[in-house]
């Protein structure tokens, strides 16, 4: 007689990870980077000197945000009820497959229609956001962008229909 294996569930889905997991062990990473990067910058010197600023000032201060970034994502994660959690692996494809779209409509569209298009889509599909907000989101960063790169840097971007008609 052989006994019952231990191992066997009676669902035979496969397991998957979870996005609360990942985001976790992420935010611990980069925390544990945060400290060592402070702890470094804090032994080269973190004052403030006649002649400026000491070497490890600024990267101080830029590794205290962090650690604090990723404290606050923490706590949420603590804090935030569980709910039903999709697989990590199918919201990498939520944002993979998207990007990878990006590239060629970039070559048709232009770089700052297609980010128009990329981020509204971000925002109103992954992120749930009212579409008006995603709309006006997206606009704003895309003419930013036009006009730090189009008009402030004067640097080359693919353009596309749009841009040729407005005559850039």
């Amino acid at each position: 007689m052989s006994e019952p294996q231990a191992a066997d569930n009676a669902d035979d889905s496969p397991a998957l990870v979870g996005r609360r997991p990942v985001e976790s062990a992420t935010l611990a990473i980069v925390l544990a980077f945060a400290a060592l990067m402070a702890w470094d910058n804090w032994r080269t010197g973190i004052a403030w000197e006649s002649t400026g600023p000491k070497a490890g000032y600024f990267p101080f201060s830029i590794s205290v945000i962090l650690a604090g970034a990723c404290l606050y994502g923490l706590a949420l994660e603590v804090l935030r009820r569980a709910a039903a959690d999709v697989p990590f692996v199918l919201r990498v494809l939520q944002v993979l497959l998207p990007t990878i779209a990006f590239v060629p409509a970039t070559q048709w569209l232009g770089l700052y229609v297609a980010s128009f298009v990329l981020i509204a889509g971000f925002m109103y599909f992954i992120g749930r956001i009212k579409p008006w907000i995603s709309i006006v989101t997206a606009l704003v960063f895309s003419v930013a962008m036009f006009v730090t790169f189009e008009v402030a840097f004067d640097v080359i971007m693919p353009k596309g229909p749009l841009e040729r008609l407005l005559g850039y």
